[in-house]
């Protein structure tokens, strides 16, 4: 006996279709089991290259930063005498030792103590004086011009030898270089008759200083004030 609600075509009526679509509503799709038999990995993007897996750190290690750009240069060591004895000449010498630091590829190492002095050969106002050591790439002639720009940029003026000044910058020693030209003399060729820059220089690179030059200074006046 023939079922009355199947076609003779084999189709489902529209009414079995209700049913079967009633029946799975409300159901999820089974998600595919993760390396099962017979299962294929997910097809990459297109044109995307497949590649080993990323390593991971193991836990606790140090994470590494990308380095910035170094500088590389070689530095010898340098000697300057700072005084000033116009304006706020202790402030003049501190922002003097900031400046020298400041200087392309130059470092300040060392900074002495502040000293008070009168002025050698003129009358004026005292001095305060200083002494910084330095690590710097500039050689012997382009430092002295670095310097002497800091003088002008801090108002030096030279009336006449000896005269008062909002900043003196004198260049000690640069290595060992020996230089006696017009415009520089290296070692400084004053600097062992003057007892405020061989205290101060003494105080931060004693091996500098000999002992018999710092005796033939005795009757300066030099006081240290900070």
């Amino acid at each position: 006996m023939s079922t009355p609600d199947r076609p003779k075509d084999g189709k489902k009526s529209p009414a079995a279709k209700t049913t079967a679509a009633k029946a799975t509503a409300g159901k999820k799709p089974a998600a595919p089991r993760a390396g099962g038999a017979g299962s294929k990995p997910a097809s990459s993007s297109a044109g995307a290259r497949s590649g080993p897996p990323a390593r991971r750190a193991p836990a606790g290690a140090p994470v590494r930063r990308p380095r910035g750009p170094r500088e590389d240069y070689p530095t010898v060591q340098a000697f300057v005498a700072i005084g000033a004895n116009l304006g706020d000449a202790e402030a003049a010498v501190k922002a003097a030792m900031a400046a020298i630091g400041a200087l392309q590829r130059t470092q300040v190492t060392a900074r002495s103590s502040l000293y008070r002095s009168e002025p050698v050969g003129a009358e004026g106002p005292d001095f305060i004086n200083a002494v910084v050591a330095v690590r710097t790439g500039l050689d012997a002639e382009q430092f002295l011009v670095a310097l002497q720009r800091l003088e002008t940029l801090a108002g030096r003026e030279r009336p006449f030898p000896n005269a008062p000044r909002t900043l003196d910058l004198d260049l000690l020693m640069h290595g060992n270089s020996v230089i006696d030209t017009p415009a520089l003399t290296l070692p400084h060729p004053r600097m062992r008759e003057r007892a405020f820059v061989l205290k101060p220089l003494a105080e931060i690179a004693p091996d500098k200083v000999p002992r018999a030059a710092l005796a033939r200074v005795t009757g300066q006046v030099v006081k240290r004030i900070v």
